[in-house]
């Protein structure tokens, strides 16, 4: 049986000169980084345009591209921008931190040059795009108006009529911000121009992209906008319910994530053609896509509207395999990964068995002196994948410094960790030796990182999604010593044998 490894790398945490990853040389690099590391995946984070917060998991869109990714170095070349237009722009000053505000405030202004210089040039290769891309219109007029009333939440828009998505109020919109409609399509165009190009080389190289899609959309979404009675709201639109976890040893309140819940009843009787629409488009971007939550298609816990915590949630059933089945069977060319972690129920495990979808395991949580785990090395059997952490974890050297004295010594003990190895590539080998058809390792660790460096802390809203990568870190000695370990345990790219 074939078994790969790859790494967990946002596209925002490579090293460019513009304050955020971008698909320009800084991407093209990594997946040079990983080809000569053996590697055969690469596992991204959303990658849609982020709102409030930062979180690549509340995104604007759950097909569009994020703007910040797009290269303005490719755009130079392609002759849309000039390097005078780019003089003098504050990207952040931290090489490894993402200033958001910073670069909100700049991107925009440069794409409007990229637009106005490029929509002529590229105009049949634009109306091609447009016609190519179906939830295109409502993404872009929904820029629009935001833009039009100061960027806040649709639910919050002066205007009953474009707020509640009536016809005659859309039609009247669309004509009046036209020229602002194009922009938001124009900057779509480029996203995706740059990343099937960056998605070509990467194939060419052997490389496959891993991508996430959030079990959840936005609420400030043009998903919930333009499609409300998929969603439990009211006849104002608002929700009625939101997503949450319950109560647990580790969050008394719960987690209150606030994203609106689905109508499952009209989603089932449309044959889940929202989903399909939706699964179709990660497709495009992806070549496996890993369902995040994905224990709540089996229930999900539902907390009332306007309650401060998680605690007066309920749990409620989920559509289960009618929908999973639906999705297993439409996308026969697709791969996906179930995310099956938080609170386990033998009914979530039969829907992930049932589904033939590899659930996860992670190191980080295997370790327990007292007790026996599912997560330990020798209990990961082939139809799972293998992380020592993920974008919600601390980094290893953090997390050594989180853990108990007992599991540590016991976690030392089983996987024969030595002074020489350390920790990171200790952790390194016992995940690439597992049973697991595929191991993936976060960049962080493969940097032998802090835990300041973490992508992520889950019920904390600030300082995340900023670790960037220095640049030169992803060298050729470190990509020697990855294939080394790679190839040890018989994960090597078949593509490069």
């Amino acid at each position: 049986m074939k078994r790969y490894s790859g790494v967990l790398m946002p596209l925002s945490s490579l090293p460019s000169n513009y304050g955020i990853g971008t698909m320009g040389k800084c991407a093209y690099d990594f997946i040079d980084f990983l080809s000569a590391a053996g590697q055969k995946y690469w596992q991204l984070l959303p990658l849609g345009p982020t709102s409030y917060g930062d979180s690549p998991y509340a995104s604007f869109s759950t097909y569009a591209g994020n703007p910040y990714y797009i290269d303005l170095d490719l755009l130079i070349k392609d002759k849309l921008l000039k390097k005078t237009d780019l003089e003098g722009i504050e990207w952040g000053g931290d090489p490894e931190s993402v200033d958001y505000g910073a670069i909100y405030e700049s991107r925009f202004k440069v794409l409007r040059l990229a637009y106005e210089r490029g929509r002529k040039p590229f105009a049949e290769e634009f109306a091609a795009f447009r016609a190519s891309k179906l939830w295109l219109e409502n993404y872009a007029l929904y820029m629009a108006v935001k833009a039009r009333f100061g960027m806040v939440s649709w639910t919050e828009w002066p205007d009953e009529g474009i707020r509640l998505h009536r016809p005659d109020s859309v039609a009247q919109y669309r004509l009046t911000l036209s020229d602002e409609v194009e922009f938001y399509e124009f900057v779509q165009f480029l996203f995706f121009r740059q990343w099937e190009a960056l998605r070509a080389y990467a194939h060419k190289k052997g490389i496959q992209f891993i991508g996430d899609i959030p079990i959840y959309v936005a609420l400030d979404s043009a998903d919930v906008w333009s499609e409300p009675h998929f969603f439990l709201l009211d006849e104002n639109n608002v929700p009625t319910v939101v997503a949450g976890c319950p109560p647990d040893a580790f969050t008394e309140d719960g987690q209150l994530w606030g994203n609106p819940i689905y109508h499952w009843e009209r989603m089932r009787n449309d044959g889940y053609g929202w989903w399909i629409r939706r699964v179709d488009g990660a497709g495009q971007l992806y070549d496996v896509i890993r369902i995040d939550h994905f224990r709540g298609f089996e229930s999900y816990w539902a907390v009332p509207y306007g309650d401060e915590t998680a605690r007066n949630g309920q749990w409620m059933p989920g559509p289960g395999m009618s929908l999973v089945g639906v999705l297993s069977s439409w996308f026969r060319g697709l791969r996906f990964i179930a995310e099956d972690l938080g609170y386990m129920t033998d009914a979530v495990k039969n829907l992930v068995r049932d589904s033939g979808f590899p659930g996860m395991r992670v190191l980080q949580f295997a370790f327990d002196a007292h007790g026996d785990s599912d997560y330990l090395p020798h209990q990961c059997d082939y139809d799972s994948v293998c992380y020592i952490g993920t974008h919600d974890n601390d980094t290893i050297m953090g997390w050594l410094n989180t853990t108990g004295k007992e599991d540590k010594k016991f976690a030392k003990k089983y996987m024969h960790i030595t002074e020489d190895e350390g920790w990171c590539w200790g952790l390194i080998r016992a995940g690439m030796s597992t049973g697991s058809q595929l191991f993936v390792i976060q960049m962080q660790d493969l940097l032998q990182l802090p835990g300041s460096c973490r992508m992520n802390t889950p019920g904390n809203p600030y300082g995340n999604w900023r670790w960037r990568m220095l640049p030169g870190s992803a060298d050729k000695k470190l990509a020697k010593k990855l294939r080394e370990y790679t190839e040890t345990y018989r994960r090597l790219n078949d593509f490069e044998k």
